[in-house]
């Protein structure tokens, strides 16, 4: 399964997007992973947003469903077993996602019940799904 994290706007903060790409390392030994960041949600820029037929989108919403993490790790591996080949997250910036974008969306997630910063909601992400893969695999990180 591939998984890749589209963000709107970029991770400027140096310390965030070392957290961020330190999470993404350890992905990499689970799966393959990639990043696109869209410096703006234009019309243009979501155009060209490509999503497969089997890909899954899934949308991180203050509103979106609430799961703790073995749950998260149990919903991702079944989508795994049942041969989804590209989960695609997307992230928001302040202002959340474009409606079109959000109607393409077959999951919605929450990460928590807290309000976050968007570049901080991104490593929280990654490093949940590292946390998962890291319970499917039964490695220790996970305790």
């Amino acid at each position: 399964m591939r998984i890749r994290l589209v963000m709107l706007g970029k991770t400027r903060r140096a310390e965030t997007r070392a957290l961020l790409e330190d999470y993404v390392q350890r992905i990499k030994h689970h799966c393959e992973i990639e990043i696109t960041e869209l410096r703006e949600a234009s019309h243009s820029s979501l155009h060209k947003l490509k999503f497969d037929a089997g890909a899954v989108p899934v949308l991180l919403d203050a509103a979106g469903k609430q799961v703790t993490s073995q749950q998260f790790a149990r919903w991702l591996g079944d989508l795994r077993d049942r041969g989804t080949r590209e989960l695609i997250f997307l992230c928001g910036d302040a202002e959340g996602f474009p409606n079109e974008l959000r109607a393409r969306a077959r999951h919605k997630i929450s990460l928590s019940m807290l309000t976050m910063p968007h570049e901080l909601a991104r490593v929280v992400l990654a490093e949940q799904i590292y946390r998962a893969l890291a319970i499917l695999a039964g490695h220790p990180y996970a305790k």
